[in-house]
């Protein structure tokens, strides 16, 4: 009997989720992008079974999403998502050929990492006022944890308060692909973090024990919440088109990088799995090499 493509979908979802252990962030994006192709499939083509899926279909779908001004970055995820499930769908004989095998990628102009300005970091730490309110509260700890650890959106929703550990002045974060690292955290940071969780076991029965950062009702942190948070202040501080979580972990890496940290250090600390990620900051440090030579030398 023949298997529908929702099924088998669901199957390549499961191995990602049980085998790969991949975040459920990261499956929904699977799933989106394969929901997005297969529904344009059953459009143009018709009801097709999977080995019948042939390369001018992806062809075809592929300048659609270029005709809507889809963005290459955003193209070539969806080629990856499609890609790795044809491999899979080789490996369980499930086709004979992949229709990905002369697919190539669209170039993509490498923009390098938007990061927030020392001077306006410190103006955002000393000059902005948070409201002296649980909401305050929780937002200022958001930024001064991107800021001072360099720790992704999902990994802060997630940060639980066993993570913390006030002997070793450090932070154990769950990263991608379930990896754990531990990052160092000084006392400034580690005493507002104290302060945070003491004043969160005096508010009212019923919030959250389990996660570090809880909204006002008492609740874990959502994402929208967090951007939301982020956007805000870093509005008041820079005019950087992207005022993102993001931004905050690009601003941790290079600030690191422009105060001459080792790049296997930086590595570490943003939990990259190889140094070819981490590199990108090397290049903000040489633009900004280069802006101080053309201001400070005489023949530049």
């Amino acid at each position: 009997m023949q298997q529908t493509v929702a099924t088998i979908i669901q199957h390549f979802l499961d191995y990602l989720k049980f085998q790969k252990r991949y975040s459920q962030h990261t499956i929904i994006s699977y799933k989106n992008d394969l929901d997005t192709f297969f529904v344009f499939v059953q459009y143009q083509f018709g009801e097709t079974p999977l080995v019948d899926i042939k390369t001018s279909f992806i062809r075809s779908w592929l300048a659609d999403l270029k005709q809507q001004d889809m963005e290459s970055k955003s193209i070539n995820r969806k080629i990856s998502a499609l890609k790795t499930f044809f491999k899979y769908q080789l490996k369980q004989e499930t086709i004979q050929v992949s229709p990905m095998m002369s697919i190539i990628s669209p170039r993509v102009n490498k923009r390098l990492p938007q990061f927030v300005d020392s001077k306006d970091i410190n103006t955002l730490f000393a000059h902005v006022e948070f409201p002296d309110t649980w909401e305050g509260k929780t937002q200022r700890l958001i930024l001064q944890l991107f800021y001072n650890t360099g720790i992704r959106q999902a990994e802060l929703v997630g940060l639980k308060e066993k993570d913390i550990s006030k002997s070793n002045s450090s932070i154990k974060v769950l990263g991608k692909g379930n990896k754990e690292r531990i990052i160092p955290v000084g006392d400034p940071l580690m005493n507002q973090v104290q302060d945070y969780i003491h004043d969160k076991n005096n508010l009212p029965d019923g919030h959250d024990r389990v996660f570090l950062l809880v909204t006002v009702s008492g609740k874990k942190l959502y994402p929208r919440y967090v951007y939301n948070a982020v956007n805000k202040y870093l509005g008041m501080v820079t005019t950087i088109d992207k005022k993102s979580p993001h931004v905050l972990r690009h601003t941790f890496a290079t600030h690191l990088m422009n105060g001459g940290a080792d790049l296997n250090a930086v590595k570490e600390l943003l939990g990259h799995s190889s140094l070819a990620a981490t590199q990108v900051y090397t290049h903000n440090t040489i633009e900004k090499l280069k802006d101080i030579h053309k201001k400070a030398h005489p023949k530049a």
